[in-house]
């Protein structure tokens, strides 16, 4: 049984439908990217899942209709990085992620997850007592994925972490993303660098103008000659794979 299922996905805002009846499934323990052009709606399905917009259709996790109260989805075990890097300036590195363990009242559990992040990026650890609004914008970004990861999510849903980034910064985020999936974490990537993030994913969707126009493993997708055009807007007849 997939751990996410989404069905009839519809967004609107405002009178305008933004996703346009979207079905997906996302099995456990994998990596699903969704990949598409600016204003394409990948984002809005992140933020449908995750409770911060309202929607139709249905979305299931692990068998159940989720919530739509954000907090409530939080503690199903559901956590969204948002894109931009919005760490809490002010606060140091460590007190950032333990913002991230807020649901949290176990001490030893927490110091715990502190360290299994600095495990992840050591690069936290060497800068834990550091404001974090002073951080570089790499170092920013494996921040957020870490607060994130303090929750103990069984899902993370990951909204462009590359962009902005330079190149050697990317592929040190790409592969700890996969570091993540090692861990039993489900993640749901939605990025521009398309072929990045369909070389490291099991499966993968593209959306364009709010619906789904491609589908398949992320090699069939990388081998898809119509997913040029795909992703940049300008074909609505590439098939599922």
């Amino acid at each position: 049984m997939a751990l996410l299922k989404i069905t009839d996905l519809r967004v609107s805002h405002g009178l305008v439908e933004a996703i346009h009846g979207i079905d997906m499934q996302i099995e456990k323990s994998s990596i699903t990217a969704i990949i598409g052009s600016n204003g394409a709606g990948k984002t809005t399905i992140l933020n449908a899942i995750s409770g911060m917009v309202k929607h139709g259709g249905s979305i299931e996790f692990d068998g159940k209709l989720l919530p739509d109260k954000s907090n409530l989805i939080v503690r199903l075990g559901i956590a969204q990085v948002p894109e931009g890097r919005k760490v809490f300036a002010g606060l140091s590195v460590e007190e950032n992620l333990r913002v991230g363990a807020y649901s949290n009242n176990n001490k030893k559990e927490i110091n715990k997850l502190i360290s299994e992040q600095y495990e992840l990026f050591p690069r936290l650890g060497e800068r834990k007592n550091q404001d974090a609004g002073t951080l570089s914008g790499g170092e920013q970004q494996m921040l957020v994925i870490c607060r994130a990861l303090m929750s103990k999510p069984r899902l993370l849903l990951l909204d462009e972490p590359s962009l902005g980034l330079a190149p050697i910064v990317v592929k040190d985020v790409f592969a700890n993303i996969c570091a993540i999936r090692q861990q039993g974490i489900t993640v749901m990537l939605v990025e521009q660098n398309a072929k990045k993030s369909l070389n490291i994913c099991d499966y993968g969707y593209v959306i364009e103008n709010g619906n789904l126009v491609c589908s398949g493993t992320g090699k069939q997708l990388l081998n898809n000659p119509e997913i040029a055009k795909a992703y940049l807007g300008a074909s609505r007849n590439c098939t599922n794979l």
